[in-house]
């Protein structure tokens, strides 16, 4: 059974391991960034690696893995036979073409949750056609790591959640706001931004008349 350590990184070349004391990997080791996955598997199935992590919010994110030269030489190499295959050129477009299918079903599905989400009244509804199709382009692209990606949670709420992240960059002034580095106050601060924007959107939804110089409307016109 091949061991995986998980470390993060350390100075001086040396990694932190999972006891938190520094250590260095051994001489006939080397280190392969992330970024392949299918090479990756290919090494950590060959023998025992390090995989060096780092906290980035919530989350970990793998830098790559410290494992011996020979087996990521290996591993390269048995991964790029296996990509010059005609089968495998095949297997790929075949893929590309289902996530491309996939991708356009989603990107409907989304900007029409979108739609119900903000439910505006007839009088605005071109508005509303507009800040779907604003807000599903900034959310939806593969890898743009918003909250439309993640299946955690309903679609209806990864819709409310995109219009109210939408609405804080484009209709306040979160993004040139300069927000204590203390616990909380950066969700605090959001909360009252999302109370505003919850504000604006009622009277698109009521259909009562909107200022001129509503932020909405100028965010609107300011991406048509």
């Amino acid at each position: 059974m091949h061991q995986i350590r998980l470390m993060r990184p350390g100075s001086d070349g040396h990694i932190i391991n999972e006891y938190g004391l520094p250590e260095k990997p051994p001489h006939d080791w080397g280190f392969l960034p992330a970024g392949d996955a299918a090479v990756t598997r290919k090494v950590t199935a060959l023998g025992d690696c390090w995989r060096i992590q780092i906290k980035k919010g919530r989350r970990l994110q793998s830098l790559g893995i410290w494992a011996p030269k020979d087996n990521i030489i290996r591993a390269k190499q048995e991964v790029k036979n296996m990509r010059s295959t005609p089968d495998y050129a095949k297997k790929r477009a075949r893929a590309a073409k289902s996530r491309d299918q996939k991708q356009a079903a989603y990107t409907a599905e989304f900007e029409q949750a979108v739609i119900n989400f903000l439910n505006f009244h007839p009088v605005y509804k071109a508005f509303e056609t507009q800040m779907a199709k604003l807000i599903t382009a900034h959310a939806i692209p593969i890898g743009s790591g918003t909250v439309a990606r993640t299946q955690m949670i309903p679609l209806s709420e990864r819709a409310s959640r995109a219009v109210t992240a939408w609405m804080r960059h484009q209709t306040t002034e979160y993004d040139r706001m300069k927000i204590a580095r203390v616990k909380g106050e950066r969700r605090a601060v959001r909360r009252k931004l999302a109370e505003r924007s919850s504000g604006l959107l009622k009277a698109y939804r009521k259909g009562e008349p909107i200022a001129p110089e509503c932020p909405l409307q100028k965010a609107l016109k300011r991406t048509n």
